[in-house]
């Protein structure tokens, strides 16, 4: 006899919710409703008056694609903002760019290049509106990666800092240290690039290992109170060749013990060497003998000669015109970069007075940096080519000589490698430093050179933009001093250093990092040497060098600024500005720009005060960038603030790691192991790039590749059908006539109320600790653990075989739907896409899953409950482990099929042996005194239509009690 089929008489869930995502194809299209319908402005209206949390974003620069750093750093902004937003909070999200600086200059200057031009060739102004408009133009390309991302913000009204009022405050802002003292003009070596041909911050400076040349120099000693030391040779080592024609003075360490030495074959020189250092000084120059002990604080006094001195005076012009320069060189000290004075006393006389630098004496000088770590001992020192040789050197009177012009190479006129000739290359070129190049040849013909090889291997610092290696380079620029009194008391470090004690760090390492570059960081380099920025708008006093402070000036200037941007800052304006208080021909006005760190510095002032965006307010809560900016935006932020308004615009500052390749190395176009988050997101969705993004530790570096976005592919879809079965089991729910009250419900109901209690505890704290880590990993584990492998395990039989009205089922479906309600909040920041595209598959007309705020929980929490529950789900995965062997062997087909005897203490009070079947899908548990867990198949019959096998059915296939019941009452509708 046919059995009947039952599966019309099943309630199965109903969806057209598609498992199939289609992210790629679908987002675009939510993404461009959002646009249409103003979400971003609904938003506002909705949290208009509540309790506000501003965060402030950083500008990234205008001048490319969005790259995967970038993808991970919004999505963190966005879900920082998302988060507070659903809280109930008033969250806006004020986006930004960096429009000024190198990075846009360069972009236009390499433009020019592959025109053949020179930016030279153009007018300033041309230029400038050329960097404009590359600016202007990836302003709107990022933009628009940026929605797509689905990163929801006041994208119609974004900031920039080309914008006229923004650079009419950095100017004001700029003001405000000029008036109250805080700038100075000085020479000091600061970052240098040759290529791009301006000073660099510390945050446009990266290190990269290359390949030098180190030699080592024998600068003949001519005086000393050690009489033995006169005629014998101090050893300096360096791996800078180039800087050895501007050397002025050698320093020793006064706690250094040195020896004198000759080499064992001997050459008839001796040679004064740290005593700690001949082992690898022989390594390069030969056997040595040590003749007698020196102990370093003995060597004050002593004086040497600049190696090259003699055969630079052999070169004398008219003596060999083939070798040398034939024009005047500037006297030490004379000013500034790149001037060439005219010579009054004909050529010869030029020459002599050039002279005088290689023929004063050297002096040795101590100096608390020389260490016996590498070298000899004893440190060469050139004031135009490191901070330690500057600040020793100023300290005895000797002043740098400006030899090295703006592109890198000597000036023409001066006398060592100066001049028109093959030898005049820029110092950063390997072949003018080389062992066969002019320095290490000329020093060779001097007896001067020791040992020369290409050999070391060391870290140097790069131009970021141009990947050219940068120098130290002493020019005159201006600076805002860390260690003068300020107004109101207190220096600008001292007070930086107390708002850093004052501030929140995620993670708490970050203060560390801040604190340490605070605190030995030199004076703030405020002027580049280049055309696309904010001008330095000074009036500089011609004679006396001082800048003009006259807050009805700089009134004119922030004025003109705000009405006719930076270009507003030309000659022709001069006598409007100045007014009639002053005489134009007696002041110079400043033609360097400030530094790009100085704007992107100022952001706290022209978006969070300006009034321009009135949901905004001073100071914010939280800035959020990548570590780096400990260097970058975070200081020069903090030192911006602290110095004009006395304590940071920040309350918070979160950072995190960067994005390396799989393998853990760095993402590198030449490598080909980048990743393009515009073509994930063509392939995958920006859901998938924004659950990874949530999903790893980004406060650690962080890695991303094929294999591990296939890891979170998969993550998604299991959370993509969690909200699907719950859309198909909650069909045709209606709260108001179906929910069962909580008190009323079934054990394992409540419990998983006790469950989504602790887990929205869970995700609240991590939003308050900004641990997104944690929030996207325990809302994936609970869809997956708690929900899909447990509770809709267990509740699946209850929901497709009771009666519609049974309280049971009814329960399971309240607590359903008191899920969704739930984990589309929780869901909506992390997968901005899709918890739309749920939200409306559910209820099309009740507008954005965005707009949502998080109820308040409920106190669901039970303790003695949840104890219950950790025993029985305990017992439940030993079963289910004892199960396993018999469908494997194909005894059982699966866990219905299973007689099960447990453990009779493994069991809670007050949970019945059914009840235990019903947790456990099986046919049936008994319990016994055995401490083992037993599994044998039944021998009951399966019910047709629920496929539970019971005792009480009677044959195979017919129906068990609650399934004759339920199909009788459906008869008459079938």
């Amino acid at each position: 006899m046919a059995t009947r089929d039952y599966r019309d008489t099943v309630f199965l869930p109903k969806t057209d919710f598609p498992m199939k995502a289609g992210l790629p194809q679908k987002e675009p299209a939510i993404a461009a409703r959002w646009e249409t319908e103003g979400l971003y402005q609904q938003l506002r209206a909705a949290r208009a008056g509540r309790e506000k949390f501003i965060f402030h974003d950083g500008p990234p620069y205008a001048n490319g694609d969005m790259h995967i750093g970038h993808a991970l750093n919004h999505t963190l902004k966005d879900m920082v903002c998302r988060t507070h937003n659903a809280l109930g909070l008033d969250a806006p999200y004020v986006p930004g760019w960096d429009c000024h600086g190198l990075p846009i200059e360069w972009k236009v200057e390499e433009q020019y290049r592959k025109q053949k031009r020179s930016k030279n060739d153009v007018d300033p102004k041309e230029f400038r509106a050329e960097c404009r408009a590359y600016a202007a133009h990836w302003v709107g390309v990022q933009r628009e990666q940026l929605k797509r991302l689905g990163i929801l913000a006041d994208w119609d009204n974004p900031y920039l800092t080309m914008d006229f009022e923004a650079e009419a405050t950095i100017v004001a802002e700029l003001m405000k240290f000029a008036e109250a003292g805080n700038l100075y003009r000085g020479s000091k070596p600061v970052m240098w690039s040759p290529v791009e041909e301006t000073a660099l911050a510390e945050a446009e400076v990266e290190y990269e290992d290359i390949t030098s040349t180190q030699i080592d120099v024998a600068f003949e000693i001519v005086e000393s109170p050690i009489p033995e030391l006169v005629g014998a040779h101090a050893v300096i080592w360096t791996t800078t060749p180039w800087t050895i024609p501007v050397n002025q003075a050698i320093a020793y360490g006064p706690e250094v013990e040195y020896r004198l030495c000759r080499k064992r074959e001997d050459d008839g020189r001796q040679y004064l060497i740290a005593l700690d250092l001949i082992g690898a000084t022989e390594g390069r120059i030969g056997n040595l003998v040590p003749i007698s002990q020196v102990r370093g604080a003995d060597l004050a006094g002593t004086v040497a000669r600049h190696p090259i001195y003699n055969l630079i005076k052999s070169r004398r012009p008219g003596l060999d015109p083939g070798q040398g320069s034939s024009s005047g060189v500037a006297p030490e000290g004379s000013g500034t970069p790149d001037q060439v004075r005219d010579d009054e006393s004909g050529e010869g006389g030029a020459w002599e007075r050039a002279l005088e630098f290689f023929a004063r004496p050297r002096p040795f000088l101590p100096g608390e940096f020389v260490t016996t770590d590498s070298g000899t001992g004893l440190v060469h020192m050139s004031p135009d080519h490191g901070e330690d040789d500057f600040e020793l050197c100023k300290a005895y009177g000797l002043e740098p000589a400006f030899a090295v012009m703006n592109d890198g190479r000597y000036r023409d006129d001066w006398p060592w490698l100066g001049g028109a000739d093959e030898r005049r290359r820029s110092v950063i070129n390997p072949a003018f430093n080389a062992p066969d190049g002019p320095i290490c040849s000329d020093l060779s013909e001097a007896g001067a050179l020791v040992a020369a090889s290409a050999d070391y291997r060391h870290s140097y610092p790069h131009s970021w933009r141009s990947k050219a290696k940068v120098i130290y380079r002493c020019t005159p620029q201006w600076f805002v001093p860390m260690d003068r009194e300020l107004d109101g008391g207190g220096t600008l470090r001292a007070r930086a250093m107390e708002a850093i004690a004052d501030t929140r760090f995620v993670p708490e390492k970050g203060r560390n990092r801040l604190q340490s570059m605070v605190e030995g960081r030199p004076d703030w380099v405020l002027s580049r040497q280049r055309a696309w920025g904010v001008p330095i708008t000074l009036f500089v006093k011609r004679g006396t060098g001082d800048y003009l402070q006259d807050a009805a000036v700089n009134a004119r200037v922030v004025a003109a600024v705000r009405e006719a941007g930076v270009d507003a800052w030309d000659e022709s304006r001069k006598e409007e500005f100045l007014g009639p208080d002053y005489n134009p021909d007696d002041y110079e006005m400043v033609t360097d720009i400030l530094d790009v760190w100085f704007d992107s510095g100022s952001t706290h002032a022209f978006v969070l005060e300006s009034g321009r965006w009135p949901d905004l307010r001073w100071p914010a809560d939280l800035y959020l960038e990548g570590s780096d900016q400990h260097r970058g935006w975070f200081q020069s932020s903090l030192l911006e603030s602290c110095a004009t308004r006395g304590r940071a615009p920040f309350d918070t500052l979160l950072t995190h790691g960067f994005t390396m390749a799989a393998d853990g190395r760095k993402m590198s176009k030449s490598l080909g192991n980048t990743v393009d988050p515009l073509k994930v997101m063509e392939t995958y969705g920006a859901d998938i790039i924004r659950l990874w993004a949530l999903s790893v530790d980004f406060t650690e570096d962080h890695r991303i590749g094929e294999e591990i976005l296939k890891g979170v592919a998969d993550q998604y879809r299991k959370l993509r059908n969690t909200f699907r079965y719950l859309l198909g089991a909650l069909d045709g729910f209606e709260w108001e006539s179906e929910h069962v009250a909580e008190t009323n419900m079934p054990e394992l109901e409540r419990y998983m109320l006790d469950r989504l209690w602790h887990l929205d505890a869970t995700l609240r704290a991590a939003i308050h600790a900004f641990d997104f880590n944690t929030y996207t990993r325990a809302l994936i584990e609970f869809c997956n653990d708690d929900l899909s492998a447990f509770y809709f395990d267990i509740r699946k039989d209850r929901l497709y075989c009771d009666a519609p009205d049974d309280s049971a089922r009814r329960a399971y479906r309240s607590v359903l739907d008191i899920l969704f309600q739930a984990l589309i909040r929780y869901a909506a920041p992390v997968l901005v896409f899709t918890a739309e595209e749920v939200w409306q598959a559910r209820w099309p007309d009740r507008g954005s899953v965005h707009l949502l705020e998080w109820h308040p929980a409920p106190d669901w929490r039970d303790d003695a409950l949840a104890a219950r529950f950790v025993k029985l789900r305990a017992l439940r995965e030993t079963v289910t482990e004892a199960i396993e062997p018999l469908r494997r062997d194909k005894v059982v087909r699966s866990s219905l099929e299973a007689a099960v005897t447990v453990p009779a203490v493994a069991v809670p009070d007050g949970v019945s042996d059914a009840a235990l079947a019903e947790l456990f899908i099986t046919a049936s548990v008994v319990r016994t005194d055995s401490a083992e867990v037993t599994v044998t198949p039944t021998k009951d019959h399966k019910c047709g239509r629920c496929w539970r096998l019971l005792p009480e059915v009677p044959d195979e296939g017919a129906l068990c009690g609650r399934c004759e019941t339920v199909v009788t009452e459906m008869e008459p509708a079938l």
